[in-house]
Protein backbone atom coordinates (compact mmCIF):
# COMPACT_ATOMS: atom_id res chain seq x y z
CA UNK A 1 0.00 0.00 0.00
CA UNK A 2 1.51 3.15 -1.36
CA UNK A 3 1.49 6.18 1.92
CA UNK A 4 3.35 9.64 2.73
CA UNK A 5 4.06 11.63 6.18
CA UNK A 6 3.57 15.05 6.19
CA UNK A 7 5.05 15.57 9.93
CA UNK A 8 6.85 18.25 10.76
CA UNK A 9 10.19 16.60 10.20
CA UNK A 10 9.30 15.44 6.65
CA UNK A 11 8.17 19.22 6.02
CA UNK A 12 11.35 20.77 6.88
CA UNK A 13 13.25 18.26 4.25
CA UNK A 14 11.04 19.07 1.65
CA UNK A 15 11.70 22.50 2.20
CA UNK A 16 15.81 21.54 2.48
CA UNK A 17 15.54 19.70 -0.59
CA UNK A 18 13.80 23.15 -2.36
CA UNK A 19 16.18 24.99 -1.96
CA UNK A 20 18.94 22.85 -2.46
CA UNK A 21 18.41 21.58 -6.23
CA UNK A 22 16.67 23.38 -8.91
CA UNK A 23 13.11 21.85 -9.72
CA UNK A 24 11.44 21.24 -12.81
CA UNK A 25 8.20 22.60 -11.24
CA UNK A 26 7.25 24.94 -8.28
CA UNK A 27 3.31 25.14 -7.72
CA UNK A 28 2.58 27.93 -5.61
CA UNK A 29 -0.91 27.59 -3.90
CA UNK A 30 -2.22 24.19 -1.94
CA UNK A 31 -6.28 24.43 -2.67
CA UNK A 32 -7.35 21.75 -4.71
CA UNK A 33 -5.95 22.92 -8.00
CA UNK A 34 -2.55 23.58 -6.78
CA UNK A 35 -2.59 19.74 -5.36
CA UNK A 36 -3.73 18.40 -8.51
CA UNK A 37 -0.82 20.23 -10.57
CA UNK A 38 1.23 18.84 -8.49
CA UNK A 39 0.37 15.25 -8.56
CA UNK A 40 -0.23 15.13 -12.61
CA UNK A 41 3.42 16.75 -12.39
CA UNK A 42 5.36 14.82 -10.21
CA UNK A 43 3.20 11.20 -12.27
CA UNK A 44 5.15 13.10 -15.49
CA UNK A 45 8.60 12.25 -13.91
CA UNK A 46 9.01 15.77 -13.33
CA UNK A 47 10.94 16.96 -10.02
CA UNK A 48 8.04 18.56 -8.03
CA UNK A 49 7.67 21.28 -5.47
CA UNK A 50 4.66 22.73 -3.84
CA UNK A 51 4.42 25.51 -1.08
CA UNK A 52 1.46 27.10 0.62
CA UNK A 53 1.13 30.27 2.69
CA UNK A 54 -1.19 28.80 5.39
CA UNK A 55 -2.77 25.45 5.59
CA UNK A 56 -3.76 22.89 2.42
CA UNK A 57 -7.32 23.45 0.89
CA UNK A 58 -7.36 26.81 3.80
CA UNK A 59 -8.92 28.54 1.77
CA UNK A 60 -11.83 28.37 -1.55
CA UNK A 61 -10.92 24.16 -1.33
CA UNK A 62 -12.42 23.88 1.84
CA UNK A 63 -15.57 26.27 1.89
CA UNK A 64 -17.18 24.46 -0.63
CA UNK A 65 -20.67 22.57 -1.25
CA UNK A 66 -18.80 19.38 -0.52
CA UNK A 67 -20.69 18.32 -4.15
CA UNK A 68 -18.58 16.60 -6.86
CA UNK A 69 -21.61 17.52 -9.12
CA UNK A 70 -21.75 17.68 -13.42
CA UNK A 71 -23.55 21.34 -12.68
CA UNK A 72 -26.86 20.64 -13.89
CA UNK A 73 -27.75 24.76 -14.04
CA UNK A 74 -24.90 24.86 -16.16
CA UNK A 75 -27.13 22.26 -19.10
CA UNK A 76 -29.83 25.67 -18.92
CA UNK A 77 -27.22 27.55 -19.81
CA UNK A 78 -26.50 25.51 -22.60
CA UNK A 79 -23.20 24.64 -21.51
CA UNK A 80 -22.71 21.40 -22.71
CA UNK A 81 -19.03 20.98 -22.66
CA UNK A 82 -18.34 21.84 -19.41
CA UNK A 83 -21.35 19.58 -17.98
CA UNK A 84 -20.05 16.63 -20.07
CA UNK A 85 -16.49 17.56 -19.37
CA UNK A 86 -17.34 17.07 -15.00
CA UNK A 87 -19.60 14.22 -15.66
CA UNK A 88 -16.33 12.46 -16.85
CA UNK A 89 -14.84 13.35 -13.91
CA UNK A 90 -17.22 12.63 -11.05
CA UNK A 91 -17.44 9.04 -12.48
CA UNK A 92 -13.91 8.96 -12.97
CA UNK A 93 -13.84 10.13 -9.59
CA UNK A 94 -16.35 8.19 -7.67
CA UNK A 95 -15.57 4.80 -9.43
CA UNK A 96 -11.36 4.86 -9.90
CA UNK A 97 -9.67 7.78 -8.44
CA UNK A 98 -11.32 8.00 -4.90
CA UNK A 99 -14.09 5.83 -3.91
CA UNK A 100 -13.16 5.83 -0.58
CA UNK A 101 -14.04 9.47 -0.35
CA UNK A 102 -16.65 10.34 -3.30
CA UNK A 103 -20.30 9.06 -2.77
CA UNK A 104 -23.11 8.94 -4.19
CA UNK A 105 -25.68 11.73 -3.08
CA UNK A 106 -29.24 11.47 -3.70
CA UNK A 107 -31.08 14.93 -4.71
CA UNK A 108 -35.02 15.77 -4.58
CA UNK A 109 -35.92 18.56 -6.91
CA UNK A 110 -39.64 19.70 -6.30
CA UNK A 111 -41.61 20.78 -8.91
CA UNK A 112 -44.29 23.83 -8.30
CA UNK A 113 -46.17 23.56 -11.39
CA UNK A 114 -48.53 21.06 -13.22
CA UNK A 115 -47.34 19.64 -16.91
CA UNK A 116 -44.84 21.99 -18.66
CA UNK A 117 -42.33 22.16 -15.63
CA UNK A 118 -41.91 18.47 -15.38
CA UNK A 119 -41.19 17.89 -18.85
CA UNK A 120 -39.24 20.72 -19.27
CA UNK A 121 -37.05 19.79 -16.08
CA UNK A 122 -37.47 16.08 -16.54
CA UNK A 123 -35.84 16.18 -20.14
CA UNK A 124 -32.85 18.44 -18.43
CA UNK A 125 -32.00 15.93 -16.01
CA UNK A 126 -32.92 12.67 -18.31
CA UNK A 127 -30.08 14.75 -20.51
CA UNK A 128 -28.10 14.87 -17.90
CA UNK A 129 -28.10 11.05 -17.04
CA UNK A 130 -27.49 10.61 -20.66
CA UNK A 131 -24.76 12.47 -20.75
CA UNK A 132 -22.81 10.71 -18.34
CA UNK A 133 -23.64 7.59 -19.43
CA UNK A 134 -22.28 8.13 -22.57
CA UNK A 135 -18.48 9.07 -21.18
CA UNK A 136 -19.01 5.56 -20.01
CA UNK A 137 -18.59 6.50 -16.15
CA UNK A 138 -22.11 7.30 -15.17
CA UNK A 139 -22.80 3.43 -14.18
CA UNK A 140 -21.77 3.79 -10.54
CA UNK A 141 -25.04 6.19 -9.98
CA UNK A 142 -28.78 5.25 -10.31
CA UNK A 143 -30.95 7.13 -12.71
CA UNK A 144 -33.40 9.88 -12.41
CA UNK A 145 -37.06 8.64 -11.41
CA UNK A 146 -40.23 10.81 -11.72
CA UNK A 147 -42.67 11.06 -8.72
CA UNK A 148 -45.59 11.74 -7.42
CA UNK A 149 -46.50 14.52 -4.63
CA UNK A 150 -47.66 11.49 -2.54
CA UNK A 151 -44.45 9.96 -3.05
CA UNK A 152 -41.98 13.04 -2.95
CA UNK A 153 -43.77 13.64 0.73
CA UNK A 154 -43.02 10.05 1.82
CA UNK A 155 -39.28 10.55 0.35
CA UNK A 156 -39.12 14.16 2.15
CA UNK A 157 -41.69 14.71 4.51
CA UNK A 158 -40.53 18.14 6.12
CA UNK A 159 -41.49 19.74 2.76
CA UNK A 160 -44.34 21.74 2.73
CA UNK A 161 -47.51 19.53 1.01
CA UNK A 162 -48.68 23.22 -1.17
CA UNK A 163 -44.49 23.69 -1.77
CA UNK A 164 -44.44 20.89 -4.94
CA UNK A 165 -47.51 19.19 -7.23
CA UNK A 166 -44.95 16.21 -7.59
CA UNK A 167 -40.71 16.10 -7.81
CA UNK A 168 -37.92 14.77 -9.91
CA UNK A 169 -34.90 12.75 -7.86
CA UNK A 170 -31.68 12.56 -9.25
CA UNK A 171 -28.07 11.42 -8.22
CA UNK A 172 -24.94 13.56 -8.25
CA UNK A 173 -22.02 12.76 -5.59
CA UNK A 174 -20.06 14.15 -2.55
CA UNK A 175 -16.81 14.63 -1.05
CA UNK A 176 -15.30 16.39 2.14
CA UNK A 177 -13.60 18.85 -0.03
CA UNK A 178 -10.53 19.94 2.61
CA UNK A 179 -9.71 15.89 3.24
CA UNK A 180 -9.79 15.77 -0.42
CA UNK A 181 -6.99 18.30 -0.62
CA UNK A 182 -4.85 16.83 1.81
CA UNK A 183 -5.15 13.70 0.47
CA UNK A 184 -3.92 14.80 -2.95
CA UNK A 185 -1.17 16.43 -2.02
CA UNK A 186 0.08 13.19 0.51
CA UNK A 187 -0.35 11.35 -2.83
CA UNK A 188 1.74 13.05 -4.82
CA UNK A 189 4.56 13.22 -1.79
CA UNK A 190 4.07 9.58 -1.96
CA UNK A 191 5.06 10.14 -5.76
CA UNK A 192 8.37 11.84 -4.51
CA UNK A 193 7.30 15.28 -4.73
CA UNK A 194 8.21 18.32 -2.09
CA UNK A 195 5.48 19.95 -0.05
CA UNK A 196 5.43 22.53 2.01
CA UNK A 197 2.80 24.32 3.83
CA UNK A 198 2.89 27.45 5.96
CA UNK A 199 5.33 28.49 3.32
CA UNK A 200 4.77 32.03 1.89
CA UNK A 201 6.14 33.05 -1.37
CA UNK A 202 6.98 36.63 -0.97
CA UNK A 203 8.60 37.35 -4.50
CA UNK A 204 9.63 35.73 -7.75
CA UNK A 205 13.23 35.21 -8.66
CA UNK A 206 14.02 36.90 -12.10
CA UNK A 207 16.91 36.30 -14.91
CA UNK A 208 16.22 38.98 -16.66
CA UNK A 209 12.51 38.61 -18.12
CA UNK A 210 12.03 35.21 -17.20
CA UNK A 211 10.87 34.49 -13.66
CA UNK A 212 13.25 31.25 -12.36
CA UNK A 213 11.59 30.90 -9.46
CA UNK A 214 10.38 32.15 -5.65
CA UNK A 215 11.60 33.42 -2.59
CA UNK A 216 9.94 31.42 0.54
CA UNK A 217 9.13 32.41 4.13
CA UNK A 218 9.05 29.33 6.64
CA UNK A 219 6.27 31.38 8.23
CA UNK A 220 6.65 28.94 11.58
CA UNK A 221 10.45 28.60 11.92
CA UNK A 222 11.07 32.03 10.25
CA UNK A 223 13.63 31.23 7.61
CA UNK A 224 13.77 32.16 4.15
CA UNK A 225 14.62 30.09 1.03
CA UNK A 226 15.39 30.82 -2.33
CA UNK A 227 13.42 27.54 -4.39
CA UNK A 228 14.73 27.57 -8.21
CA UNK A 229 12.62 25.75 -10.79
CA UNK A 230 12.63 25.65 -14.71
CA UNK A 231 8.77 26.81 -14.37
CA UNK A 232 6.79 28.19 -12.08
CA UNK A 233 2.94 27.51 -11.57
CA UNK A 234 0.71 30.08 -9.94
CA UNK A 235 -2.41 28.41 -8.74
CA UNK A 236 -3.52 30.76 -5.72
CA UNK A 237 -7.43 30.85 -6.28
CA UNK A 238 -8.66 34.66 -5.75
CA UNK A 239 -5.22 35.43 -4.73
CA UNK A 240 -4.23 35.02 -8.31
CA UNK A 241 -3.95 38.75 -8.98
CA UNK A 242 -2.15 39.53 -6.06
CA UNK A 243 0.42 36.62 -6.82
CA UNK A 244 0.63 38.19 -10.52
CA UNK A 245 1.84 41.61 -8.86
CA UNK A 246 4.57 40.39 -7.22
CA UNK A 247 5.98 39.34 -11.18
CA UNK A 248 4.85 42.88 -12.40
CA UNK A 249 3.06 41.40 -15.00
CA UNK A 250 -0.42 42.46 -16.65
CA UNK A 251 -2.73 39.63 -17.20
CA UNK A 252 -5.07 38.71 -20.06
CA UNK A 253 -7.76 37.99 -17.10
CA UNK A 254 -8.38 39.17 -13.93
CA UNK A 255 -10.07 36.70 -11.07
CA UNK A 256 -13.22 38.35 -8.90
CA UNK A 257 -14.30 36.74 -5.61
CA UNK A 258 -17.84 35.70 -5.28
CA UNK A 259 -18.78 34.93 -1.90
CA UNK A 260 -20.81 32.08 -0.60
CA UNK A 261 -22.15 30.89 2.49
CA UNK A 262 -23.01 27.61 3.92
CA UNK A 263 -25.33 26.95 7.06
CA UNK A 264 -24.90 23.67 8.94
CA UNK A 265 -27.81 22.58 11.11
CA UNK A 266 -28.53 19.18 12.75
CA UNK A 267 -30.23 16.11 10.90
CA UNK A 268 -33.61 15.89 13.18
CA UNK A 269 -34.38 19.45 11.91
CA UNK A 270 -34.95 18.25 8.56
CA UNK A 271 -36.85 15.12 8.05
CA UNK A 272 -35.72 13.66 4.45
CA UNK A 273 -33.90 11.02 2.78
CA UNK A 274 -33.04 13.18 0.35
CA UNK A 275 -31.14 16.22 -0.77
CA UNK A 276 -32.96 18.89 -1.97
CA UNK A 277 -32.55 21.21 -5.00
CA UNK A 278 -34.38 24.62 -4.74
CA UNK A 279 -34.64 27.16 -7.25
CA UNK A 280 -34.22 30.71 -5.96
CA UNK A 281 -34.29 33.81 -7.69
CA UNK A 282 -30.77 34.16 -9.05
CA UNK A 283 -29.72 30.42 -8.85
CA UNK A 284 -30.31 27.03 -7.20
CA UNK A 285 -29.91 26.43 -3.11
CA UNK A 286 -29.27 23.34 -2.18
CA UNK A 287 -30.08 20.97 1.28
CA UNK A 288 -27.32 18.38 1.37
CA UNK A 289 -27.21 15.29 3.33
CA UNK A 290 -23.96 15.16 5.84
CA UNK A 291 -23.09 12.92 7.90
CA UNK A 292 -25.62 13.76 11.27
CA UNK A 293 -25.81 17.06 9.72
CA UNK A 294 -27.54 19.19 6.71
CA UNK A 295 -25.59 21.49 4.94
CA UNK A 296 -27.77 24.65 3.12
CA UNK A 297 -26.20 26.77 0.53
CA UNK A 298 -25.20 29.11 -1.12
CA UNK A 299 -25.22 32.73 -1.54
CA UNK A 300 -23.59 34.19 -4.24
CA UNK A 301 -22.57 38.01 -3.66
CA UNK A 302 -19.60 40.22 -5.14
CA UNK A 303 -16.54 40.50 -2.04
CA UNK A 304 -13.84 42.97 -2.45
CA UNK A 305 -12.80 42.28 1.23
CA UNK A 306 -10.53 40.49 3.36
CA UNK A 307 -10.02 37.09 1.04
CA UNK A 308 -7.86 35.01 3.65
CA UNK A 309 -11.32 35.00 6.29
CA UNK A 310 -14.67 35.68 4.55
CA UNK A 311 -17.17 36.56 6.65
CA UNK A 312 -21.08 35.48 6.79
CA UNK A 313 -23.18 38.28 7.32
CA UNK A 314 -26.42 38.31 9.40
CA UNK A 315 -28.15 39.29 5.61
CA UNK A 316 -26.45 36.17 4.65
CA UNK A 317 -27.77 33.47 7.17
CA UNK A 318 -31.36 35.43 7.00
CA UNK A 319 -31.37 35.16 2.61
CA UNK A 320 -30.87 31.23 3.42
CA UNK A 321 -33.13 30.76 5.80
CA UNK A 322 -35.79 32.67 3.93
CA UNK A 323 -35.27 30.61 0.95
CA UNK A 324 -35.14 26.89 2.60
CA UNK A 325 -38.16 27.98 4.49
CA UNK A 326 -40.35 28.70 1.60
CA UNK A 327 -40.91 25.37 1.35
CA UNK A 328 -40.52 23.61 4.57
CA UNK A 329 -43.16 22.60 7.34
CA UNK A 330 -41.53 23.23 10.22
CA UNK A 331 -38.93 26.50 9.57
CA UNK A 332 -35.43 26.33 10.93
CA UNK A 333 -34.77 29.59 12.78
CA UNK A 334 -31.10 30.53 14.11
CA UNK A 335 -30.96 28.88 17.26
CA UNK A 336 -31.19 25.50 14.59
CA UNK A 337 -27.90 26.86 12.68
CA UNK A 338 -24.99 24.94 14.37
CA UNK A 339 -22.32 26.22 11.96
CA UNK A 340 -22.08 28.62 9.46
CA UNK A 341 -18.94 29.43 6.72
CA UNK A 342 -17.77 31.18 4.23
CA UNK A 343 -16.01 30.62 0.61
CA UNK A 344 -14.87 33.01 -2.27
CA UNK A 345 -15.25 31.34 -5.67
CA UNK A 346 -12.69 32.48 -7.98
CA UNK A 347 -14.59 33.83 -11.14
CA UNK A 348 -12.84 34.80 -14.46
CA UNK A 349 -13.19 38.53 -15.38
CA UNK A 350 -11.54 39.37 -18.34
CA UNK A 351 -10.63 42.65 -19.89
CA UNK A 352 -12.94 41.64 -23.42
CA UNK A 353 -16.31 40.49 -23.62
CA UNK A 354 -14.38 37.03 -24.91
CA UNK A 355 -12.70 36.43 -21.45
CA UNK A 356 -15.69 37.87 -19.27
CA UNK A 357 -17.72 35.11 -20.28
CA UNK A 358 -15.13 32.60 -18.96
CA UNK A 359 -17.15 32.71 -15.70
CA UNK A 360 -16.62 29.05 -14.49
CA UNK A 361 -14.93 28.21 -17.13
CA UNK A 362 -11.03 27.89 -16.58
CA UNK A 363 -8.00 29.53 -18.60
CA UNK A 364 -4.10 28.78 -18.48
CA UNK A 365 -2.19 31.65 -19.33
CA UNK A 366 1.81 31.75 -20.05
CA UNK A 367 2.61 35.90 -18.86
CA UNK A 368 6.00 35.45 -18.35
CA UNK A 369 8.68 32.84 -19.47
CA UNK A 370 9.11 30.42 -16.86
CA UNK A 371 5.75 31.80 -15.39
CA UNK A 372 1.98 29.18 -16.01
CA UNK A 373 -0.94 31.14 -14.41
CA UNK A 374 -3.91 28.62 -14.19
CA UNK A 375 -7.56 30.59 -12.75
CA UNK A 376 -10.98 29.81 -12.47
CA UNK A 377 -12.75 26.36 -13.17
CA UNK A 378 -15.02 24.54 -10.62
CA UNK A 379 -13.76 21.76 -7.75
CA UNK A 380 -14.69 18.77 -9.77
CA UNK A 381 -13.00 19.20 -12.81
CA UNK A 382 -10.04 20.27 -10.83
CA UNK A 383 -7.95 17.41 -12.64
CA UNK A 384 -8.14 18.96 -16.12
CA UNK A 385 -7.52 22.12 -14.72
CA UNK A 386 -4.18 20.74 -13.57
CA UNK A 387 -3.35 18.76 -16.83
CA UNK A 388 -3.67 22.01 -19.05
CA UNK A 389 -1.30 23.92 -16.41
CA UNK A 390 0.91 20.87 -16.06
CA UNK A 391 0.84 20.63 -20.78
CA UNK A 392 1.15 24.88 -20.80
CA UNK A 393 4.93 24.63 -18.09
CA UNK A 394 5.71 21.77 -20.23
CA UNK A 395 6.51 23.71 -23.47
CA UNK A 396 9.30 25.62 -21.42
CA UNK A 397 10.66 22.80 -20.16
CA UNK A 398 13.75 21.49 -22.39
CA UNK A 399 13.26 17.80 -21.83
CA UNK A 400 10.51 15.08 -23.69
CA UNK A 401 7.97 14.99 -20.39
CA UNK A 402 5.50 12.03 -20.57
CA UNK A 403 1.55 12.57 -21.52
CA UNK A 404 -0.61 13.10 -18.40
CA UNK A 405 -1.19 9.78 -16.69
CA UNK A 406 -3.96 11.15 -13.25
CA UNK A 407 -6.65 9.60 -15.37
CA UNK A 408 -5.88 6.12 -14.12
CA UNK A 409 -3.76 7.34 -10.65
CA UNK A 410 -5.64 6.60 -7.56
CA UNK A 411 -5.74 9.20 -4.82
CA UNK A 412 -4.29 7.34 -1.20
CA UNK A 413 -6.17 5.13 0.30
CA UNK A 414 -8.17 3.76 -2.66
CA UNK A 415 -6.08 1.26 -3.50
CA UNK A 416 -7.72 -2.04 -1.72
CA UNK A 417 -10.35 0.35 0.04
CA UNK A 418 -13.25 -1.54 -1.58
CA UNK A 419 -11.26 -5.00 -0.06
CA UNK A 420 -11.07 -3.66 3.49
CA UNK A 421 -14.63 -2.06 3.17
CA UNK A 422 -15.80 -5.95 2.19
CA UNK A 423 -14.01 -7.01 5.63
CA UNK A 424 -15.21 -4.22 7.94
CA UNK A 425 -16.85 -6.50 10.16
CA UNK A 426 -14.00 -8.83 10.31
CA UNK A 427 -11.57 -5.35 11.24
CA UNK A 428 -13.86 -4.63 13.90
CA UNK A 429 -13.81 -8.28 15.90
CA UNK A 430 -9.88 -8.13 15.46
CA UNK A 431 -9.88 -4.55 16.66
CA UNK A 432 -12.44 -4.30 18.95
CA UNK A 433 -13.85 -1.07 17.27
CA UNK A 434 -17.19 -1.17 16.62
CA UNK A 435 -18.09 -1.51 12.61
CA UNK A 436 -19.74 1.86 13.14
CA UNK A 437 -16.27 3.36 13.87
CA UNK A 438 -14.56 1.11 11.53
CA UNK A 439 -16.90 2.69 8.78
CA UNK A 440 -16.38 6.07 9.50
CA UNK A 441 -12.48 5.38 9.45
CA UNK A 442 -13.20 3.84 5.73
CA UNK A 443 -14.99 6.52 4.49
CA UNK A 444 -12.34 9.17 5.54
CA UNK A 445 -9.26 7.49 5.02
CA UNK A 446 -9.61 4.83 3.12
CA UNK A 447 -7.06 2.20 3.13
CA UNK A 448 -4.99 4.40 5.11
CA UNK A 449 -7.36 3.69 7.86
CA UNK A 450 -4.48 0.75 8.70
CA UNK A 451 -2.42 3.35 10.13
CA UNK A 452 -4.73 4.90 12.49
CA UNK A 453 -5.46 1.41 13.73
CA UNK A 454 -1.94 0.74 14.02
CA UNK A 455 -1.89 4.31 16.54
CA UNK A 456 -5.17 2.91 18.41
CA UNK A 457 -3.15 -0.74 19.08
CA UNK A 458 -0.31 0.98 19.80
CA UNK A 459 -2.68 3.36 22.71
CA UNK A 460 -5.97 1.79 23.06
CA UNK A 461 -6.81 5.33 24.50
CA UNK A 462 -6.65 6.80 21.12
CA UNK A 463 -9.73 4.68 20.17
CA UNK A 464 -11.78 7.01 22.19
CA UNK A 465 -14.12 9.42 20.93
CA UNK A 466 -13.41 12.82 21.53
CA UNK A 467 -15.44 14.05 24.57
CA UNK A 468 -16.78 16.86 23.08
CA UNK A 469 -17.33 15.90 19.64
CA UNK A 470 -18.37 12.07 19.28
CA UNK A 471 -18.47 11.75 15.68
CA UNK A 472 -14.37 11.46 15.64
CA UNK A 473 -11.56 9.23 17.07
CA UNK A 474 -8.99 10.71 19.43
CA UNK A 475 -6.33 9.01 17.13
CA UNK A 476 -7.59 11.17 14.40
CA UNK A 477 -6.31 14.14 15.81
CA UNK A 478 -2.69 12.53 16.37
CA UNK A 479 -2.56 11.31 12.31
CA UNK A 480 -3.46 14.99 11.20
CA UNK A 481 -0.78 16.12 13.08
CA UNK A 482 1.66 13.56 12.42
CA UNK A 483 0.31 12.59 9.05
CA UNK A 484 -1.71 15.38 7.43
CA UNK A 485 0.50 18.43 7.76
CA UNK A 486 -1.43 20.37 10.97
CA UNK A 487 0.45 22.58 12.28
CA UNK A 488 -1.93 24.50 14.27
CA UNK A 489 -5.61 23.40 16.50
CA UNK A 490 -7.42 25.50 13.61
CA UNK A 491 -6.32 23.00 10.92
CA UNK A 492 -7.87 20.42 12.76
CA UNK A 493 -10.84 21.48 14.18
CA UNK A 494 -11.41 23.31 11.29
CA UNK A 495 -10.21 21.18 8.05
CA UNK A 496 -8.37 17.88 9.22
CA UNK A 497 -12.04 17.58 10.84
CA UNK A 498 -14.79 19.54 10.83
CA UNK A 499 -15.83 20.36 14.30
CA UNK A 500 -15.57 23.94 13.63
CA UNK A 501 -18.83 23.64 11.60
CA UNK A 502 -20.33 20.31 13.05
CA UNK A 503 -21.13 20.95 16.94
CA UNK A 504 -23.10 24.31 18.49
CA UNK A 505 -19.89 25.32 20.58
CA UNK A 506 -18.31 25.68 17.20
CA UNK A 507 -14.91 23.41 18.88
CA UNK A 508 -14.41 25.11 21.29
CA UNK A 509 -15.25 22.75 24.36
CA UNK A 510 -12.73 20.02 21.99
CA UNK A 511 -9.93 22.57 21.88
CA UNK A 512 -7.83 21.90 25.10
CA UNK A 513 -7.98 18.19 24.12
CA UNK A 514 -7.48 18.34 20.97
CA UNK A 515 -3.72 20.51 21.25
CA UNK A 516 -3.03 18.49 23.88
CA UNK A 517 -3.36 15.42 21.74
CA UNK A 518 -1.13 17.51 18.94
CA UNK A 519 1.31 19.05 21.48
CA UNK A 520 3.25 15.60 21.70
CA UNK A 521 3.94 15.46 17.77
CA UNK A 522 4.09 19.06 17.12
CA UNK A 523 6.51 19.65 20.44
CA UNK A 524 4.29 22.24 21.93
CA UNK A 525 4.57 22.99 25.81
CA UNK A 526 2.37 24.36 27.68
CA UNK A 527 2.27 27.65 26.85
CA UNK A 528 1.85 26.73 23.03
CA UNK A 529 -1.28 24.91 23.75
CA UNK A 530 -2.51 27.63 25.67
CA UNK A 531 -2.00 30.68 23.10
CA UNK A 532 -3.46 27.78 20.40
CA UNK A 533 -6.99 27.39 22.62
CA UNK A 534 -6.55 31.43 23.45
CA UNK A 535 -6.78 31.78 19.62
CA UNK A 536 -9.52 29.34 18.76
CA UNK A 537 -11.34 30.75 21.24
CA UNK A 538 -11.01 34.26 19.75
CA UNK A 539 -11.85 33.37 16.36
CA UNK A 540 -14.67 31.73 17.24
CA UNK A 541 -16.32 34.33 18.98
CA UNK A 542 -15.11 36.78 15.88
CA UNK A 543 -16.89 34.59 13.72
CA UNK A 544 -19.87 34.53 16.27
CA UNK A 545 -20.03 38.48 16.32
CA UNK A 546 -19.86 38.74 12.24
CA UNK A 547 -22.68 36.70 11.65
CA UNK A 548 -24.69 39.23 13.73
CA UNK A 549 -23.54 41.98 11.48
CA UNK A 550 -26.10 43.65 9.43
CA UNK A 551 -23.63 43.75 5.87
CA UNK A 552 -20.12 42.66 4.44
CA UNK A 553 -18.54 45.79 5.73
CA UNK A 554 -19.51 45.30 9.38
CA UNK A 555 -18.84 41.72 9.18
CA UNK A 556 -15.24 41.63 7.60
CA UNK A 557 -14.23 44.38 10.37
CA UNK A 558 -15.91 42.28 13.05
CA UNK A 559 -14.53 38.84 11.39
CA UNK A 560 -10.66 40.53 11.53
CA UNK A 561 -10.57 40.90 15.65
CA UNK A 562 -8.79 37.82 15.71
CA UNK A 563 -5.83 37.51 14.15
CA UNK A 564 -4.13 34.06 12.32
CA UNK A 565 -1.57 32.70 14.64
CA UNK A 566 2.10 33.05 14.35
CA UNK A 567 3.86 30.74 16.46
CA UNK A 568 6.90 32.56 18.68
Amino acid sequence: MRTATLGPKQRAESLAAMAERELDVLVVGGGVVGAGTALDAVTRGLNTGIVEARDWASGTSSRSSKLVHGGLRYLEMLDFALVREALKERGLLLERLAPHLVKPVPFLYPLQHQGWERLYAGSGVALYDAMSMARGHGRGLPAHRHLSRRHALRVAPALRKDALVGAIQYYDAQMDDARFVATLVRTAVSYGAKAANRARVTGFLREGERVVGARVLDVEGGGEYEIHAQQVVNATGVWTDDTQAMVGERGQFHVRASKGIHLVVPKDRIHSTSGLILRTEKSVLFVIPWGRHWIIGTTDTDWDLDKAHPAASSADIDYLLNHVNSVLAVPLSRDDVQGVYAGLRPLLAGESDATSKLSREHTVAHPAPGLVVVAGGKYTTYRVMAKDAVDEAVHGLDMRVAECVTEDIPLLGAEGYRAMWNARARIAARTGIHVARVEHLLNRYGSTADELLDLIAADPSLGEPLAAAEDYLRAEVVYAASHEGARHLDDVLTRRTRISIETFDRGTRSAREVAELMAPVLGWDKDHIEREVEHYEKRVEAERESQLQPDDLTADAARLGAPDIVPL
